[in-house]
């Protein structure tokens, strides 16, 4: 047994070491070329993709567009978002790192602002070897709202094929939502329906795409209870979900070394990214 842990842990720190030898710069682009809809009254706030993809030998013509978390008034864009890229690059998967504009009393911006980036991945599909059929979406806190809120409520080519989510915000019940995320995203007083609407795990249906869900069970800023009631609305409508739920680490870790179950963490969504 204490020989395969050792190879285990070597296996994890080569992988590791890889991924971040292989580090590169993406390509930032505007999102809205011509102009975004939904404004939220700030010129200023501009929403952009950076674009990084895979060695062409090694592209499995899949992609994930990454929504940063930040209760809807900022952006944690590191580590929740670029930190990400070799992980996903040294597997052949092309990353999509979306700065999404606030919304700023329109909830419908940051939503429109998703869907627009797989959009933008399907338009350049044969350009960026990808297959169109392979996009999926992965958000962490607030943006693990919003890539639910994709994953549930979008069609058509904005669609995604597959959703990752991290210490999700998922309901804006407020006896279990995250505060500032429900009143940044729909007013500190709205109405039931809008409540509802905005409620992942009311939406659910057996279309939902498929989903991995990763979270702490001492999380106090975003109660576990939004990411596992979700896996349950999941479960119950039959579509294919994982759900880790690790002993610590708080909220907000993404992508660092810091939180103690980083590597089970990496090994959990690497083995879940090969399991379909």
């Amino acid at each position: 047994m204490r020989k395969i842990q050792i190879l285990l842990f070597l296996t994890v720190m080569t992988f590791m070491a890889t991924a971040a030898a292989a580090k590169i710069d993406g390509k930032v682009m505007n999102l809205w070329p011509e102009g975004a809809p939904n404004t939220n009254g700030n010129p200023t706030d501009t929403a952009k993709v950076t674009v990084f993809l895979p060695d062409e030998k090694r592209a499995t013509g899949r992609a994930v567009v990454i929504c940063p978390g930040g209760g809807y008034t900022h952006l944690a864009m590191q580590h929740e978002g670029t930190d990400w890229a070799s992980f996903f690059t040294n597997q052949g998967i092309a990353v999509v790192v979306l700065k999404y504009r606030m919304p700023r009393g329109n909830c419908e911006v940051p939503v429109s602002d998703a869907e627009e980036a797989i959009r933008l991945v399907r338009r350049n599909a044969a350009q960026w070897h990808i297959n169109p059929d392979q996009v999926g979406i992965m958000g962490s806190s607030a943006g693990g709202h919003l890539a639910s809120t994709v994953a549930t409520h979008s069609q058509g080519d904005a669609a995604p094929c597959f959703q990752i989510l991290f210490y999700p915000v998922i309901t804006m019940d407020p006896a279990f939502t995250h505060r500032g995320s429900h009143d940044n995203l729909l007013g500190k007083d709205p109405k039931k329906k809008m409540e509802r609407e905005y409620s992942s795990e009311l939406q659910v249906t057996r279309v939902t795409p498929r989903a991995f869900i990763a979270l702490s069970d001492d999380d106090h800023a975003v109660l576990p209870t939004n990411g596992v009631t979700y896996y349950q609305e999941l479960f119950r409508h039959d579509v294919p979900a994982t759900l880790h739920v690790y002993p610590s680490g708080g909220h907000g870790w993404g992508y660092r070394e810091s939180f103690s179950y980083h590597i089970e963490m990496v090994l959990d969504l690497k083995a879940w990214l090969q399991s379909f």
